[in-house]
């Protein structure tokens, strides 16, 4: 019996990721580029060898879909290696709200596979880890480094070139993220169920996914030439185009609250008064808005001031074995 722990933050899509083209494997139909951020974490500990598997979620034991996902994940790890699988308990905790449209699944399987990697002692390669990651929630690949991170769509059937890699560490620009908590329970429709309706129903999704390898191309250089404006313009637009498509499905997908859009417009406002912020929101109603470290305060207080709440994150470091 081995234990081992490990740490993994969030992060957030600037180009997003919305589709697969291979299921199975958790291919995107699209490459993306993210922003790791703290102080979210989730905090994963993993017994290798017990007497029965046990998921124990935030304090309470999971039998359910995500349960099965995480024994999967384990099950994958002990393939590779050619390790066989003993009963395992695994205990994960978030200090965030869970199933919002925050990544919680990111930095939830980013953290497993790390600590499972290391309770088992298998001692997998990063970008088997990565793989790893992926396969168990697409933007996990991710959260598995610190920083400003792409997620290529690679070429190889089997999926082994598709992962995050990092361009630039978290201290390579001195932002922040502010995050708008509309809803802090878990949303109405899960993030796969939706990505798969609008993929199969909506006429704009070929246009969302035709326009997103420029996206990347384009934050890419502004994050290397720390330009946030040409950086924002891009975040915003992607986060647009891809509930655009949702909103076409048939029926169409919402996340949206009223309260959303007031915030999409106080930080519409707060640019036409000189303070420099742009929106992006994944699969949920919540809204995270990127802006110089200057400016976070202002735009914090004008969130507030709307009636909302926000809380001001940084760039985070890389996921991490503690114990």
């Amino acid at each position: 019996m081995h234990t081992a722990t490990a740490v993994a933050h969030p992060n957030i899509a600037l180009c997003k990721y919305w589709g697969k083209r291979d299921a199975a494997l958790n291919l995107p139909s699209t490459p993306s580029l993210s922003l790791t951020l703290a102080p979210f974490r989730t905090r994963t500990t993993v017994t290798w060898g017990a007497e029965s598997d046990r998921i124990v979620f935030n304090g309470v034991e999971n039998t359910a879909l995500e349960g099965r996902k995480i024994l999967g994940a384990l099950d994958r790890l002990a393939t590779l290696t050619g390790l066989g699988r003993p009963p395992c308990v695994v205990e994960t905790e978030n200090d965030f709200p869970t199933a919002a449209g925050l990544a919680s699944s990111a930095s939830g399987f980013a953290a497993l596979v790390l600590a499972a990697d290391a309770a088992s002692k298998a001692g997998l390669s990063p970008e088997a880890l990565a793989v790893l990651a992926r396969r168990g929630s697409g933007s996990a690949t991710r959260s598995l480094q610190g920083g400003w991170v792409e997620w290529s769509m690679g070429e190889a059937p089997d999926g082994s070139d598709s992962f995050g890699r990092a361009i630039a560490p978290a201290d390579h620009w001195d932002v922040r993220m502010l995050v708008v908590l509309v809803r802090s329970g878990p949303k109405e429709i899960g993030s796969t169920q939706g990505m798969n309706h609008t993929m199969e129903t909506s006429p704009y999704y070929p246009a969302w996914v035709e326009q997103a390898p420029a996206d990347v191309v384009e934050a890419r250089g502004a994050i290397i030439g720390r330009d946030l404006e040409r950086l924002g313009r891009v975040t915003e637009r992607s986060a647009l185009r891809m509930h655009a498509s949702m909103l076409a499905a048939d029926p169409a997908v919402i996340y949206w609250k009223p309260e959303t859009l007031t915030a999409l417009e106080v930080v519409r406002e707060a640019r036409r008064a000189g303070i420099a912020g742009w929106a992006t929101m994944d699969a949920g109603p919540n809204v995270k808005v990127l802006c110089a470290a200057a400016d976070a305060p202002s735009l914090a207080l004008r969130l507030t001031t709307a009636g909302l709440t926000a809380q001001v994150l940084t760039p985070g470091g890389p996921a991490r074995v503690v114990g």
